[in-house]
């Protein structure tokens, strides 16, 4: 039995207290690290296939399927001491760590367990780009129907990728709930480092469960939530406990950071420590240098942290710090864990970085290491994000286009049926032309900031601010950067390109929770034609077939964008 399966196979199932994955591999990964050098004497399996590969249309034939399997259950739990319900996977929040090496296969099978009325479920494999394998995307309404309780499916899909990326559910607002959990894959890395420390969550947190908290934010706005967790914990009045982990002094460490939060905008640092940041989202970059690190919802970083500061103290404050400029958090200045030297268990005594609270992106600082030029516009669109309400319900749109799918006719379904017609608030864009580069602005009048996150691509990011979009804004068509999810500014805009190189049927939303079930969506119909081929339709129909048949058992009405 292999390692890496007995190691998931062990994972503690955790029902009454939630515990978060250990702040370390399942399997000893640092033999990998030598995978970041680029000499012949230190590459590992890839062999040939260095960090100076173009991954984007190369990848190792490794011949290995790694399997996993996930069950979905509901628990009870206190991450921070103050118990309530939640959602888990394998029993665990976040859920156990999903491990490949770059080029192999992962298939991994999914059983919802839940027993709350309305679960439906699907899990998204976020920043996977699932290159000719879009019915693995796992977006309900866009490329499946919902899997209904007692259900299973299977998703299989290639690691053309190497990095940091994570796993959530893709029904209504079950990633907020627990459902969630890390991606690595094992390949080069633009730095060397000594030990890999794995995932490491950010979240924000409420004692009422985000399902719960609907409500007020569609007629209020979005709440403040009570709290933040590091890794799946922290403390809140006297209750629970500090993610910590030891540092060996000299030592460097690789950490793959994910801002897994509903709606906040974390500033991350750690006191004291510089941050090596070596790769944005699945895109190895130029190696720069950082003391205070902003992450959007759902974007990742891999940063290197030397331990060069025991001359200072023996113990440092980790911070993940809530921006207001984006929302509330009622306990901002007090998410945090611990970094400790040697054998100190003393708490820490030191004093966080200098900042200036806002939402930014790193745009300005990552230059991603494999050189890409943008191509010309073959198609190109401007979407205007706005608020609205209907029925006093608070709704986004993009270009007066509210989405509202329907989890019992999703897009791929249509494709393969030959629908060639979508209704209006199926808000899709057709691409027909194979390979042609695709220009987007989003723009936004509202002082609000939105992560913006696009399936089955890397987009690049060719200009971003704070103001209003005219032509005369400049496009940065030599390497910019590159990434799957992005800031819309407050009160600004966001041009990005990508080319259409991926059959399938894509969304493109809002990372905010609320946002996402408000209808901030849209979707790309990518070469129509090439779809059904690729795609198995007998899996796909079956697995709408079972969901509708207990929607029906169930009365089950769907109450939000349907994604």
């Amino acid at each position: 039995m292999f390692a890496w399966y007995q190691a998931l196979a062990a994972l503690p199932l955790l029902a009454s207290t939630v515990s978060a994955t250990p702040f370390s591999p399942t399997v000893d990964l640092r033999p990998r690290a030598t995978c970041s050098g680029n000499t012949a004497s230190t590459r590992s399996e890839w062999c040939d296939y260095s960090i100076d590969t173009d991954y984007t249309t190369e990848a190792p034939d490794t011949g290995v399927t790694r399997e996993y399997w996930l069950e979905l259950t509901d628990v009870t739990v206190a991450p921070d001491g103050v118990s309530r319900s939640a959602m888990a996977v394998n029993g665990s929040i976040p859920g156990p760590t999903i491990f490949a090496d770059w080029g192999d296969t992962v298939t991994v099978h999914v059983t919802n367990s839940l027993t709350t009325s309305k679960n439906g479920t699907s899990i998204h494999w976020h920043g996977i780009r699932q290159n000719y394998t879009n019915e693995n995307d796992g977006v309900v309404s866009i490329t499946q129907c919902p899997t209904a309780p007692g259900e299973s499916v299977t998703y299989t899909w290639r690691a053309l990728q190497y990095g940091s990326s994570w796993y959530h559910s893709h029904f209504a607002l079950q990633a907020w709930e627990g459902i969630f959990g890390g991606i690595v894959i094992n390949g080069p890395a633009t730095a060397d480092y000594d030990e890999d420390l794995g995932m490491l969550f950010l979240n924000d947190w409420d004692h009422s469960t985000v399902d719960q908290l609907y409500s007020e934010a569609q007629t209020s706005g979005p709440p403040t939530l009570d709290n933040g967790l590091i890794n799946g914990t922290n403390t809140y009045d006297d209750g629970g406990y500090r993610f910590n982990t030891t540092f060996e002094s000299g030592t460097s460490y690789r950490m793959r950071l994910v801002n897994a939060a509903v709606d906040t905008h974390f500033k991350f640092s750690i006191d004291n420590h510089t941050m090596q940041v070596i790769a944005s989202d699945l895109v190895p970059i130029e190696p720069y240098n950082a003391t205070v690190l902003d992450i959007g919802m759902g974007q990742r970083y891999d940063i290197i942290v030397t331990a060069d500061q025991a001359d200072t103290a023996d113990s440092f404050w980790m911070r993940a710090i809530p921006q207001s400029a984006c929302s509330e958090n009622s306990n901002s200045d007090d998410i945090k864990g611990i970094v400790y030297y040697g054998t100190s268990t003393t708490e820490p005594s030191t004093t966080g970085y200098d900042y200036t609270d806002s939402c930014d992106d790193e745009t300005d600082n990552i230059v991603p290491y494999l050189s890409k030029t943008v191509g010309d516009a073959g198609f190109s669109t401007l979407e205007d994000a706005a608020n609205t309400q209907v029925d006093g319900l608070f709704k986004w749109t993009l270009n007066s286009t509210s989405m509202l799918v329907d989890w019992e006719d999703p897009t791929l379904l249509q494709v393969v049926q030959n629908v060639t017609t979508f209704e209006t608030d199926d808000a899709v864009i057709e691409l027909s032309t194979a390979d042609q580069w695709v220009y987007m602005v989003i723009e936004t009048d509202l002082a609000i900031p939105h992560p913006i996150h696009l399936h089955g691509h890397d987009f690049y990011v060719l200009a971003q601010d704070s103001a209003t979009y005219s032509s005369d804004v400049t496009l940065n068509l030599s390497n910019p950067p590159r990434r799957d999810t992005a800031m819309l500014p407050a009160s600004g805009y966001l041009v990005m390109a990508f080319q259409a190189d991926n059959p399938g049927v894509w969304l493109m939303h809002c990372h905010i929770g609320w946002h996402t079930s408000e209808g901030f969506a849209l979707q790309f119909v990518e070469r129509y034609s090439e779809i059904a081929s690729i795609t198995d339709s007998t899996t796909l129909s079956d697995t709408c077939s079972t969901w509708s048949a207990y929607q029906s058992s169930e009365s089950i009405e769907q109450e939000d964008s349907g994604v």
